[in-house]
């Protein structure tokens, strides 16, 4: 691949960077276990390889990449028990917004989020797995932006880093997907109906069944000792 970037301003370079590579990671260009050629991203890139370190680095703290010595910096390949950790994390943080949504949602908001729904079921019925799975991170984007709660900020980068990077590899199916339709509906019509409680409560159900299908990938015995 090959592109010019021109950044626009060197006060936010590293920024910029890490933010174009996270979105390649997002996209599949660079999937799960795939090396990161520094040398070669420099290049591309039109940069040093200093900046470009220090966006690697950012990107290790999201959980993106792991930098290995010996075997240079690869984007990280899902584990299991570690994005079942990040959906437990979700569970709480999904909720929140969805109750949120429901108490500050606008109708031009709701609006949109029940044409997503339609979107959704046309992408499920077509089973387009990469269109659903775009779908469904600017659905859940969609609700915590509808919560206008500053606080829930982080759930970005953790939202596709579930949603679109690690999770499709173990769980994405027409079948889930469906059901997921469905589930993400109620969470709309709970938002429309303004009732915050019943949004919440939803929001969790419908990230805690992603979750319990995981974790029966697990192998046999590490859920045993779980509460």
């Amino acid at each position: 691949m090959s592109q010019t970037f021109e950044w626009r301003s060197q006060s936010r370079l590293l920024d910029e960077i890490a933010q174009a590579l996270r979105e390649r990671i997002y996209a599949g260009v660079y999937p799960p276990g795939a090396t990161l050629r520094q040398e070669r991203i420099a290049a591309e890139f039109g940069i040093s390889r200093t900046p470009l370190r220090e966006a690697l680095r950012v990107l290790e703290r999201d959980g993106l990449v792991v930098n290995k010595p010996g075997s240079g910096v690869r984007v990280a390949t899902a584990d299991l028990p570690k994005l079942l950790d990040a959906y437990a994390v979700r569970e709480a943080m999904d909720g929140v917004a969805a109750r949120n949504a429901a108490e500050r949602a606008t109708a031009s908001e709701i609006k949109a989020l029940s044409e997503q729904i339609e979107h959704q079921q046309k992408v499920v019925e077509r089973w387009e797995p990469g269109a659903y799975t775009q779908s469904n991170v600017v659905f859940h984007e969609a609700i915590v932006s509808a919560s206008r709660n500053a606080s829930l900020a982080s759930l970005g980068p953790l939202l596709r880093m579930t949603s679109q990077v690690f999770a499709p590899a173990f769980s994405l199916s027409s079948e889930r997907a469906s059901a997921a339709v469905a589930e993400h509906r109620l969470i709309v019509e709970a938002i429309a109906a303004r009732d915050p409680d019943r949004a919440e409560k939803l929001a969790r159900a419908h990230i805690n069944a992603t979750a319990m299908r995981l974790k029966t990938l697990l192998p046999r015995g590490e859920t045993d000792n779980e509460a």
